[in-house]
Formats: C-alpha cells, sequence, structure tokens
C-alpha cells in the first residue's frame, strides 16, 4: 500500500473493550485498526497518515473528518445512476 502526503483517517467506531478503531481512509476503505496505534483515539478523530523508512506515524488532524466528510459528499454529488450516453 502507497499512502501519499494526503492519506487521512477518521475514526468511525471506537470498541474501546475491544481495544479496536473502525476506521476510514480517504479512499472510503473501512478496516480495523489497534486503538492504541491512533493518539487520543475517539469516535471521530481524524489522523494524518506518513510512511517512512516502514514505519507508519498517526498524526492527529484537527481538520480531517471534515475533509473527508467533504470529499464524500463531492462523491455522491458526482454520482449518476444513469448509463452514460442514454436520452431519455
Amino acid at each position: 500500500m502507497s499512502v501519499n502526503a494526503e492519506e487521512l483517517l477518521v475514526i468511525d467506531v471506537l470498541d474501546e473493550d475491544a481495544g479496536l478503531a473502525d476506521v476510514e481512509d480517504t479512499r472510503g476503505r473501512i478496516f480495523q485498526l489497534p486503538a492504541e496505534w491512533l493518539p487520543d483515539a475517539a469516535d471521530g478523530a481524524a489522523y494524518r497518515v506518513s510512511v517512512t523508512d516502514g514505519a507508519v506515524t498517526f498524526v492527529i488532524a484537527p481538520e480531517g473528518a471534515r475533509l473527508l466528510r467533504e470529499r464524500s459528499k463531492q462523491t455522491l454529488l458526482e454520482f449518476s445512476d444513469e448509463p452514460e450516453g442514454e436520452q431519455p
């Protein structure tokens, strides 16, 4: 997996009992990470992800959740369930 400077993760659900965080990334993928990897883990917290020399770093991104919501809204606005090229 390659990670660019704009890669964000947002915690959707934090399961404190299991110690796992369900996170969504900027590509819309949802997966689980150990909550202990994420500083100050909480529902809705966002992180910028960087990979250096094989090490992954998660840095709190206060604006990250808003940016991810805006990107999701734009994707929905661009979505069309009509096949391209068909005229009514």
